[in-house]
């Protein structure tokens, strides 16, 4: 059985990209179990073989991924909508005709190669109900806000109020505390 919250990819087998890192528990084997004993580690930490650099030390404990892990669903998320929120903050008011079709592939292309295949599906049937507006960057920037709360409702997270994504993405907020 699958650990809940855990997503299985297209070939049937758990899929880590598509799955938060608090749900990624992957199975403890009895050499494992009888190391931590022999070395007095209990179920929930992780210790150094000394000299065989075997095991690397952990003391993470967070809900995501170690900083030196590739990313879980969440961190991949958040990195993509920085990402494209940001370079719609920053696209042109009035985009050349290359700009716009980059743009759209761009856009376009992460329904394809996405490594989380079930948001890269997800994504693809939304931009295909909404097409992305690449007419002006604020254009862009409302348009790819609505994309971003449609998937915050699927999670259950709040929304964003889209009349801020110049604050959030471009300018900072007017305390300059971003300056």
């Amino acid at each position: 059985t699958l650990p809940p919250g855990m997503v299985l990819g297209p070939d049937g087998k758990p899929c880590k990209i598509c799955t938060a890192f608090r749900n990624w528990k992957p199975g403890t084997t009895e050499a494992d179990s009888n190391r931590d004993k022999q070395q007095g580690a209990s179920p929930t930490s992780s210790n150094s073989t000394s000299g065989s650099g075997e095991h690397a030390e952990m003391s993470y404990r967070g809900d995501g991924p170690p900083p030196d892990c590739p990313p879980d669903v969440e961190v991949l998320g958040r990195s993509t909508w920085s990402f494209l929120h940001t370079a719609a903050a920053y696209f042109p008011d009035k985009p050349t005709p290359a700009q716009r079709a980059s743009m759209i592939s761009l856009i376009r292309s992460l329904s394809v190669v996405y490594p989380c295949t079930w948001c890269a599906t997800d994504f693809g049937k939304d931009i295909s109900s909404n097409p992305p507006d690449v007419s002006s960057g604020e254009k862009l920037s409302k348009w790819l806000c609505d994309r971003h709360n449609e998937v915050n409702k699927k999670l259950g997270k709040d929304e964003f109020d889209c009349r801020k994504v110049l604050e959030r993405w471009r300018d900072g907020p007017s305390d300059g505390r971003c300056d």
